[in-house]
């Protein structure tokens, strides 16, 4: 069998062939490329000649390029456009890429002959870039497990197989539960308060599947309008509980023991590598570097979000009886309803009123536009790359003097194989090989309405704010500029990842640029002065609540992975002793968080659910530097630019400070989000 996934492809920029792979041939090909990844390693470590810098650690570096594009593409399309048989070879898959991995970070000639390089580094002259790489390649080796013993290193590999088996395993039973639920209404009366938006979707939704009326999912872009305008407090109800009850309810979906076994292997794995829990062996690693670290910082940003947070509640709770809510505290299905009513009052902001400006491909083009002029990119449409779904488009980038630099995939609706949410991803990641700079291949993905018959796909300003927080990620990939791939583009520590995507989002705010893309889909009309005033005017709107509810999942995910709660048997009892003084809501019997909490039991964020903060602190502080100079002043856009090109080169912290010529402040954090 001729197999896509082991050929030359000789396609554009040597994209993936996505028209010529299928299901089968991921197997087959991830088996013959661990083969040569292996025979790599064993060249490696057999190397007669003394251990170097070249001979070792950038051997290694190159090593195992098969392993890495064909999972690559196997995991990308896993979470983009899955199916029964795609997932059945991703687990069957994952225990495999363990055990390979494993075999390298558990080969004893291997490590000596890195430890024989690391030990001489002060006499090698390597430049940063390459002293951080050998720092990383050492670490990574002596953090997983290359200092155990033989029946120790056994037990770690055991752990790491089931793992890999295990968060597959929660991902699958969120996506499953989240796709069983639908609402199915037949009579329009049930539809009071929806806009017709909403109805469009939900209509078009139904005819999908074949159905006569309305049908709701658990998908955001069904499950948060319904949420925020559906006047029928029973119907909010009820999808309020579906959607918090993912993977908990007593089916086969049901994540209760997963999420146990997960932490108690983590913990398991942490103290066979003589660190005290999961918390702390991923710590070590991060700019906040301690769990202690962690903790006082988000108790820090809690001191200041709680009196707000509460005063806030207080606001939305006399405003709701005023509309004839009758109880003495709000639940949390009434939150969304009756805090888009308010500020539509307070503000005079109405989504449904703005989402007309806010069409997707303006929206898209508005990122375009703001990175060419701060970074000098264009975005060119070609339509002779191959696509996993039709819908997936496709860009060359290029610099300001017609340079390649990438090719963008952007993917932006909801199927019944994709996972919810928004995410940036690479195909191809940038490195510079045999002199030639590869360049990368990056994807924008998100989950937005539609188009329907009558409408394009219109974006609420949260929505059209994703896509700017994403693109900002992406933009940290194409604009990678390092000679080794492991230390290219998003390859940092996990607590600057999220730097790039939440600084590009304020540009989304500014008069100049909405002046530029946010036009009346019918009538070309530039959004009016008087909404992007609102719209600035209403940007710290709940934004006390907003902080606590971060600070929640932060703090619940540290819960998690400060100790070992393999042994929990009372879930929900656990998750409410964790949040309980976030929580701004009566307790509601049977809901559970962690059951569907992708990030930190699927993603990579278990014990890092805090750095969305952490980064917003060095966001606020970062585009304070443009709000001084300019928001498209030439020289901040220029470090900034430098900033992104150097991916993990070198340690976050100096990147951040030669960027910002000072150490990293909460106070402008504080100051824009009204919590000072």
């Amino acid at each position: 069998m001729n197999n896509p996934l082991l050929e030359e492809w000789n396609t554009p920029n040597q994209v993936v062939p996505f028209d010529k792979i299928k299901t089968e041939h991921f197997k087959p090909a991830l088996e013959q490329a661990i083969q040569e990844g292996k025979k790599e390693i064993e060249a490696i470590a057999g190397n007669s000649a003394p251990a170097t810098f070249e001979n070792t650690i950038v051997a290694l570096e190159n090593s195992g390029e098969l392993v890495n594009r064909v999972s690559t593409i196997l995991f990308n399309l896993n979470s983009a456009e899955t199916s029964p048989e795609l997932q059945k070879v991703a687990k069957e898959i994952s225990p495999m890429l363990s055990e390979y991995q494993n075999d390298i970070l558990l080969n004893e000639k291997l490590f000596l002959r890195i430890k024989a390089v690391y030990e001489k580094r002060n006499q090698l002259n390597l430049d940063k870039e390459s002293q951080m790489l050998l720092e990383k390649t050492y670490k990574r080796f002596v953090r997983n497990g290359a200092n155990l013993n033989p029946s120790q290193k056994q037990l770690l590999r055991d752990i790491d197989k089931r793992l890999s088996e295990l968060t597959l395993q929660f991902g699958e039973n969120v996506l499953n539960d989240t796709n069983e639920f639908l609402l199915h209404i037949t009579d329009e009366k049930d539809l009071e308060g929806l806009p017709e938006f909403v109805r469009e979707a939900a209509k078009a939704n139904a005819k999908k599947r074949n159905k006569e009326g309305w049908v709701f999912t658990l998908q955001a872009p069904s499950y948060t309008p319904f949420m925020t305008y559906s006047a029928r407090r029973d119907l909010r109800q009820k999808l309020f509980m579906a959607y918090n009850t993912r993977a908990f309810k007593n089916n086969q979906h049901n994540n209760s023991s997963v999420m146990r076994e997960i932490v108690s292997l983590r913990h398991q794995r942490a103290k066979l590598l003589g660190y005290t829990s999961h918390a702390h062996f991923v710590l070590e690693e991060r700019m906040a570097q301690s769990s202690e670290n962690v903790n006082k910082f988000l108790d820090e940003l809690y001191t200041y979000a709680k009196p707000v947070a509460e005063k806030q509640m207080q606001e939305l709770l006399e405003y709701a009886k005023k509309q004839g809510f009758s109880e003495n505290r709000l639940q949390r299905w009434d939150y969304a309803y009756y805090a888009e009513k308010l500020k539509k009052e307070k503000f005079n902001i109405d989504d449904e009123a703005l989402k007309p400006y806010f069409k997707l491909e303006n929206v898209l083009q508005g990122a375009f536009n703001t990175a060419g002029k701060l970074f000098g990119l264009t975005f060119k449409e070609v339509t002779n790359i191959p696509v996993f779904h039709s819908e997936v488009k496709t860009y060359e980038v290029y610099d300001e003097n017609g340079n390649f630099l990438a090719v963008l995939y952007t993917d932006f609706f909801p199927r019944e194989g994709k996972r919810s949410g928004a995410w940036m991803t690479s195909y191809r990641e940038q490195k510079i090989f045999k002199g030639k700079n590869i360049r990368p291949h990056v994807s924008l993905t998100c989950n937005f309405t539609r188009p329907t018959d009558t409408k394009p796909s219109l974006l609420t300003f949260q929505e059209a704010t994703t896509l700017f927080h994403e693109f900002g990620h992406c933009l940290h990939g194409i604009l990678a500029n390092t000679t080794y791939q492991s230390l290219s583009g998003t390859n940092v520590a996990w607590d600057f990842v999220e730097l790039p995507s939440q600084v590009f989002e304020n540009w989304i705010q500014e008069p100049e640029v909405l002046a530029t893309f946010a036009k009346h889909y019918q009538t070309g009309e530039v959004i009016p002065t008087s909404m992007v005033k609102k719209l600035r005017e209403a940007a710290n709107f709940m934004e006390g609540y907003a902080t606590m509810r971060q600070l929640s999942f932060a703090m619940l995910d540290m819960a998690w992975h400060g100790k070992d709660n393999g042994e929990i048997q009372d879930i929900l009892n656990f998750e409410k002793q964790a949040i309980s003084k976030t929580d701004l809501f009566p307790a509601v019997e049977g809901i559970c968080i962690s059951s569907a909490f992708n990030h930190i039991f699927a993603g990579g964020y278990s014990a890092g659910y805090y750095s969305y903060k952490w980064a917003e602190v060095l966001d606020a502080d970062a585009f304070e530097l443009f709000e001084q100079k300019g928001i498209f002043n030439k020289e901040a856009s220029q470090r900034f630019k430098e900033m992104l090109s150097k991916g993990g080169s070198e340690p976050p912290m100096e990147i951040y400070k030669r960027f910002r010529g000072q150490d990293p402040s909460p106070k402008a954090l504080l100051k824009r989000a009204g919590l000072l």
